[in-house]
């Protein structure tokens, strides 16, 4: 049993917000934008939904729907609240903000000091546009929670009492690690943890004509473009101009064909001699020049 640690102490849950990643169709696509299979919100993030609707059903608590996006995304938002979401709130920013800043400005409205403060959040692991699956990560950076990430499987019969909420998360080879996160905290789950209820007619209907809270959001934080990391490339070996009276005696001479193989050698040296002898066979075989000594 692992339990995920946070800087705060753990309490019953008071609120628990879900966050929904809404996606815009791709006019350059050619996709239609009131085709939901080119826009909504991933299977994973209606899994999320769907934990929350459970959750705050066992412990008697209020779900808060955010989502950070344009206008459109309002018609995610009052889906959640047909499948049974008590508010939604949507945080009026660009459809391709970075995710940097839209876990920032998620984290601040659903902090203590914030608009709807929530103990627990739940996020999917990914999207229908990146998928990085970054932003749980950082919403519990900026607000110092626990975080469990890539959830398999979410306890939703367990009491609020003890503060705490029990997870399952996939490990390499098969393998599964059984967590405790404390409250607050934050978890991401995948899109097989739960399929999302079918909405009753009533909340159906009612949604149509629900209130949804507009937080409008400050200019981005982040606008420099990411560094791009290229991986390690070693000096170009150095060599001399090859010798050969004609291009392919030349070709020859630079290829090594025709040449005996070369046999590896074991030798056993002390380590400040074994280091010498390393720089003398890198020197000997062009990779290190005369000044580098």
């Amino acid at each position: 049993m692992t339990t995920a640690t946070s800087s705060s102490p753990s309490a019953p849950t008071a609120s628990i917000a879900v966050c929904l990643k809404w996606t815009a169709a791709r006019d350059d696509a050619g996709a239609d934008p009131d085709d939901d299979r080119f826009a909504g919100v991933s299977a994973a993030d209606r899994a999320a939904l769907e934990v929350a609707l459970r959750l705050g059903e066992r412990w008697g608590v209020p779900v808060t729907a955010l989502a950070a996006g344009p206008a459109g995304a309002e018609r995610t938002l009052r889906d959640a609240i047909a499948a049974g979401a008590d508010r939604a709130v949507r945080l009026d920013m660009d459809a391709d903000a970075d995710s940097r800043d839209v876990a920032f400005e998620l984290a601040q409205a659903t902090a203590p000091t914030g608009g709807p403060c929530a103990d627990l959040v739940l996020c999917g692991d990914y999207s229908l546009d990146r998928g990085s699956g970054s932003v749980p990560a950082f919403i519990a950076h900026h607000r110092s929670a626990a975080q469990a990430l890539g959830l398999v499987s979410v306890d939703t019969d367990g009491p609020a009492a003890d503060g705490v909420v029990r997870a399952v998360r996939r490990l390499d080879g098969g393998r599964r690690e059984l967590l405790e996160v404390p409250v607050p905290g934050v978890l991401s789950v995948e899109g097989s943890v739960a399929s999302l209820r079918r909405a009753p007619l009533r909340r159906a209907l009612a949604s149509r004509t629900a209130p949804i809270e507009v937080i409008r959001t400050p200019p981005a934080h982040h606008r420099g473009a990411p560094a791009i990391v290229t991986p390690y490339r070693p000096r170009a070996r150095v060599m001399a101009a090859p010798a050969g009276d004609d291009v392919l005696a030349r070709l020859r001479r630079l290829t090594d064909a025709g040449a005996a193989p070369a046999r590896g050698e074991t030798v056993e040296l002390a380590p400040a001699d074994a280091a010498r002898r390393i720089v003398e066979a890198l020197r000997d075989w062009g990779y290190l020049a005369d000044h580098d000594r």
